[in-house]
């Protein structure tokens, strides 16, 4: 009956708003972040320790703020604050994503990343303590152990897209007809302007498509091999 009583009072210490859930839940909030800022700081992303540990800390500080306020004030929506948190952290992920000259996209992970680091302060925040944790190192598992088998599938993907220049435009049809002799299809073509070698006349972004599977490396060189080719790189 006893050790009934003091789980009760445990839990409602740890999920009430009160000096120790609060010291937890924010201290919690920094070690969480931290964990997922170290794994993007080490790649050199935009966004690191300090980005996903302030992400994390400011959104259990607000769904903090909005249970401070339900249980001292009375009413309100238990979800509003959190729910416009989810709603800005789109404004900081968005500028963590770049196009390059060469059309390359980047920036999209460390983007998802920062807006599941949010989700996990709310969860913190809120005290939600279980889902946090797991949610914590589920992210980072994505961040860290997965990055390779993502890299693996996309090199024995039968699709590329390369950025390549040429030294004349007539040299497009000559690589487009190379390509096919070694049963790879241009199934899509935009034509742009050089941005690496000066003595490039033109340059497009090709999305290549090969019969049999083929490692990204060995396409490239096939295509760095045609006549005209001046620089070429998989975007």
């Amino acid at each position: 009956m006893f050790g009934i009583q003091l789980s009760a009072q445990m839990v409602e210490l740890l999920r009430g708003v009160n000096g120790f859930s609060i010291l937890l839940r924010l201290c919690l909030a920094i070690f969480c972040g931290g964990i997922i800022g170290v794994e993007r700081g080490k790649k050199g992303r935009p966004a690191g320790f300090r980005t996903h540990v302030l992400v994390c800390l400011g959104s259990a500080l607000t769904v903090l703020t909005n249970q401070y306020m339900m249980e001292f004030f009375g009413g309100g929506d238990p979800a509003r604050l959190g729910a416009q948190v989810i709603n800005g952290i789109g404004f900081l992920g968005a500028g963590t994503i770049i196009v390059t000259g060469r059309h390359k996209v980047k920036g999209l992970t460390t983007a998802a990343g920062l807006w599941a680091c949010a989700c996990m302060g709310l969860a913190i925040g809120i005290g939600f303590y279980e889902a946090a944790i797991i949610a914590c190192f589920l992210i980072w598992f994505v961040g860290a152990a997965l990055h390779r088998l993502d890299g693996y599938f996309m090199q024995k993907s039968k699709v590329v897209e390369l950025y390549v220049e040429f030294g004349a435009v007539d040299d497009i049809s000559g690589f487009i007809s190379r390509m096919r002799a070694q049963e790879i299809r241009v199934t899509e073509i935009d034509i742009t302007k050089s941005t690496n070698s000066t003595d490039s006349a033109v340059a497009a972004v090709m999305l290549l498509r090969s019969a049999v599977k083929r490692d990204h490396a060995e396409i490239l060189a096939m295509a760095s091999d045609v006549q005209g080719v001046k620089f070429v790189e998989s975007i």
